[in-house]
């Protein structure tokens, strides 16, 4: 299986204000390094470099107002003579009247931003941006007759909407992947996303279209972030309708409910249509995760990938959660090997 990477992944380093405190993100270089180690020990084909996108290739996912903030926010940050990394001050929250985009960073930071959780500090544009690119490039070989292939993406990507960032994501990946895949002439595409948490920011992107699917298995929403989505009843809208489903489980969870939840994805997947398949791959599920709360073991990652591949589609994974370090490679290469019949 190809691999799309990155070194540039390692530009952003974050902190986030957790538990009362700013803390060094749980999100680091080590994550994406792990992985690649592990990519290469099992073996499982060509890395390479992803392509390089201009900016304009971002917009339609999202708005080409947010793409042109993440590209300029550091330099306006600085220009007010702060160094430290920029986290919001304040949110556009119920009730404020003003609808006008604010002409001052820290404003801007505001309004772009879900939590307090992404900051933007020197080398986040260039992390992001190549972290998306090798999305767009995995997308690209799918459109290109490949069967499957890997976007090693760091930063991950789901909980970016269409105009925010959070939850230590800046542009979706995922989402930018399946809008390539329509434009290269996929009729209707599907997004599974097996992260922990809910992708409430491709939830956004596609709520109201019916081309692109997007189905998630995760935690549930009223005791896990992201809190304001990912419920069941969340079905889409207009157009859109009956194209969202939410698969919400309880903490604790094992393979022994997570499996029906994934075979109920793999039929709505088959009903939609699809040409292909995207999935966000989130090993935070795993069992001793520090931010998760499924019990899923390291063999149950080759199962959801065995299972992935009964749904025979050209399918690109797009890395997204998991932050235990010492097996967040295993587990994610599993899925891979599973998919392919390896493991």
């Amino acid at each position: 299986m190809l691999t799309i990477y990155s070194s540039h992944h390692s530009l952003h380093q974050g902190v986030e204000l957790k538990d009362g405190a700013i803390s060094e993100s749980f999100e680091k270089p080590v994550r994406a390094e792990a992985i690649l180690r592990q990519v290469k020990a099992a073996e499982l084909g060509e890395v390479i470099s992803p392509t390089h996108y201009e900016r304009h290739h971002y917009v339609g996912a999202h708005s080409e107002r947010y793409v042109e903030f993440l590209a300029h926010a550091w330099d306006e940050w600085t220009a007010t003579g702060r160094t430290c990394q920029a986290l919001p001050l304040v949110w556009p929250v119920r009730g404020l009247p003003a609808t006008a985009m604010p002409q001052f960073i820290d404003g801007k930071l505001g309004l772009f931003s879900m939590d307090a959780g992404s900051p933007i500090n020197a080398g986040t544009w260039d992390a992001v941006s190549a972290s998306a690119n090798s999305a767009l490039t995995g997308a690209e070989v799918l459109s290109k007759g490949t069967n499957a292939a890997f976007a090693l993406c760091r930063p991950p990507g789901h909980h970016a909407g269409r105009e925010y960032m959070g939850g230590y994501c800046y542009l979706n990946n995922a989402a930018l992947a399946a809008q390539r895949c329509v434009q290269q002439g996929a009729r209707r595409v599907a997004i599974l996303d097996i992260d922990f948490h809910h992708g409430n920011g491709t939830q956004d992107i596609f709520y109201e279209r019916k081309d692109v699917l997007f189905v998630s298995i995760h935690g549930d929403p009223g005791v896990s972030f992201p809190y304001f989505s990912g419920y069941a009843d969340e079905r889409g809208a207009g157009e859109g309708l009956g194209s969202n489903l939410n698969l919400p489980l309880p903490r604790a969870t094992t393979f022994d409910l997570y499996e029906p939840a994934l075979l109920q994805a793999g039929v709505a997947i088959a009903q939609h249509g699809a040409d292909a398949l995207i999935v966000s791959l989130g090993v935070d599920t795993f069992e001793s995760d520090a931010i998760g709360h499924f019990r899923l073991s390291t063999p149950d990652f080759t199962r959801i990938g065995r299972r992935i591949a009964t749904f025979g589609l050209p399918t690109l994974f797009v890395m997204e959660g998991g932050y235990m370090v010492d097996e967040i490679g295993v587990n994610a290469v599993n899925v891979l090997l599973g998919f392919e019949g390896r493991a």
